[in-house]
């Protein structure tokens, strides 16, 4: 697994944010909730500019959000996404180059660092920005920003 073991601390901006939210097992709803939002982009794409793809999760509740950063608020939406302007804020940034299969690892790997480097966590979603496109770019060179709340 091809992961940078150091958190560079990265100050995300606000984002226009339109997703599909799941409640449950992260190995159960992402795939529902990438099928959802996947299917809904062309919709979105008439009527608005999607900047990039990402996810957010928290846990405890387990709560997955698979959906599209957008250059502005969104004008008209189609049903079953939501939207939310993230706020942006201070994140400790892993990167990940690889096959999306390496995510769950990768994740653990991070959740580890930050445990064991005593980081301070903010209550927030963590963000899995997608840099790459899966659609342009070969799986062994997909990158994927795995970003932390820090303090």
């Amino acid at each position: 697994m091809n992961l940078t073991e150091s958190g560079e601390i990265v100050q995300w901006p606000e984002t226009h944010y339109a997703f599909v939210e799941k409640t449950g097992p992260f190995h159960k709803v992402a795939p529902e909730a990438w099928g959802l939002a996947h299917g809904l982009a062309p919709l979105v794409a008439e009527h608005n500019k999607i900047t990039g793809s990402m996810s957010l999760y928290k846990m405890n509740p387990n709560v997955y959000r698979a959906g599209f950063a957008l250059a502005a608020k969104p004008v008209k939406l189609p049903a079953g996404l939501a939207y939310e302007l993230l706020e942006g804020g201070r994140y400790s940034r892993f990167v990940l180059t690889g096959p999306y299969s390496d995510l769950p690892a990768a994740t653990g790997r991070v959740f580890e660092i930050v445990s064991k480097n005593n980081l301070m966590l903010r209550m927030d979603f963590c963000i899995e920005h997608y840099v790459t496109d899966p659609l342009t770019t070969a799986e062994e060179k997909a990158i994927t920003e795995i970003l932390i709340p820090t303090e």
